[in-house]
């Protein structure tokens, strides 16, 4: 218990001593390496991926060694963080404990791509969830500020050039959908969250300003469209670029078993229509319900397969939920893509702990 509090007060003290960047202007120079659609890269590439940490003290006092683990991995090329970056009840989502994963999240020398999870802004109200008295939709704008202060670039020690729906004026604001070709593969993140993707209601107490943002109705209507607009562009240049495969990077487990899932239906459907359309391997890579899995759930024989209506059969789908929370192992999973595997696999994972 020593060596975690001391962790921990390290943790804080660098969140402390530094704040991270605001939003700024579109275009804004910033060192960055990489061009989002790279039709030449043919070598293996490798993510680090990690969602739902750090979730409760322990996790935040071991993140710097994480971190440290993951920076020292030479396979490494990218870092991916599949969304809820705290606990998610009696964990009050103040801008000072945003600005502090932010600062935490900086420590990563590669590229750092990140999707948002529901703990961090869908969550955020005193109803059922005692996070503190937010409008979900304020806590959202307040993410993107932290987090996405340049559209079209990632954060980490190496910024990343990548495409943003930002750039689309019907979907302006969805700066955190972002999409990026290396090794022939197409990489697309999308604002997909848990408590069933946002329709878990927010309940009847607000923060007296809570007409200043969008309602629960408006987010989930404008979020859908703007999802499947992505959806669309990642498949449309997969397609184009005659690509080895899509990989959909978002928060939700839209199989947990132990959650509503109704409002994941329609996304469901799409993504197994267009992944069938595809035929090629389409690997979705989730957080949210804590316990690694490895599966497909569009296949005709998968028990998961039922879970919503009129789901499509597209046996080329696979699906990785990674380890996270304050229960699970501190770990992060090395996925390496290579479109030149003679055994026909496109990619391949190794579960790296922290301990």
């Amino acid at each position: 218990m020593r060596r975690v509090a001391s962790s921990l007060v390290i943790a804080l003290a660098l969140a402390a001593a530094c704040s991270p960047e605001r939003a700024a202007a579109p275009g804004t120079p910033r060192f960055s390496t990489g061009i989002p659609i790279n039709l030449g890269s043919r070598e293996p590439y490798t993510l680090a991926v990690i969602g739902d940490t750090p979730y409760g003290p322990e996790k935040l006092a071991e993140f710097p060694a994480l971190t440290d683990l993951i920076n020292s991995d030479p396979k490494v090329d990218l870092v991916a963080h599949l969304g809820d970056i705290k606990a998610g009840s009696s964990s009050p989502c103040t801008d000072q404990y945003i600005d502090s994963i932010r600062v935490l999240f900086d420590r990563f020398k590669d590229p750092f791509v990140y999707t948002p999870g529901d703990n961090e802004w869908t969550d955020c109200h005193v109803f059922s969830k005692n996070n503190g008295l937010y409008t979900p939709t304020e806590r959202l704008q307040f993410v993107r500020q932290v987090f996405f202060p340049v559209a079209g670039q990632t954060i980490g020690g190496r910024r990343k050039q990548v495409l943003t729906e930002a750039d689309d004026p019907a979907n302006a604001q969805y700066v955190e959908n972002t999409m990026w070709m290396e090794s022939q593969v197409v990489f697309a993140t999308l604002n997909v969250p848990g408590s069933n993707d946002d329709k878990a209601s927010w309940g009847s107490v607000l923060p007296s300003d809570a007409d200043n943002y969008p309602s629960q109705g408006t987010e989930r209507s404008t979020r859908a469209k703007a999802n499947s607009g992505w959806l669309d562009k990642a498949f449309a240049i997969a397609s184009e670029s005659d690509a080895a495969g899509v990989v959909l990077l978002f928060q939700a487990d839209l199989w947990d078993p132990t959650a509503s899932l109704n409002g994941f239906d329609t996304l469901v459907v799409k993504i197994g229509n267009l992944a069938a359309g595809f035929g090629k391997p389409v690997l979705l890579l989730e957080g949210d319900s804590h316990i690694f899995r490895m599966d497909n759930p569009f296949s005709a024989s998968s028990p998961l397969h039922g879970m919503h209506p009129s789901t499509p059969t597209a046996e080329n789908v696979t699906r990785i939920v990674v380890e996270g929370s304050a229960a699970g192992r501190a770990e992060y999973l090395r996925l390496t893509f290579d479109p030149q595997n003679n055994g026909g696999q496109l990619f391949s994972y190794e579960r790296v702990p922290l301990h």
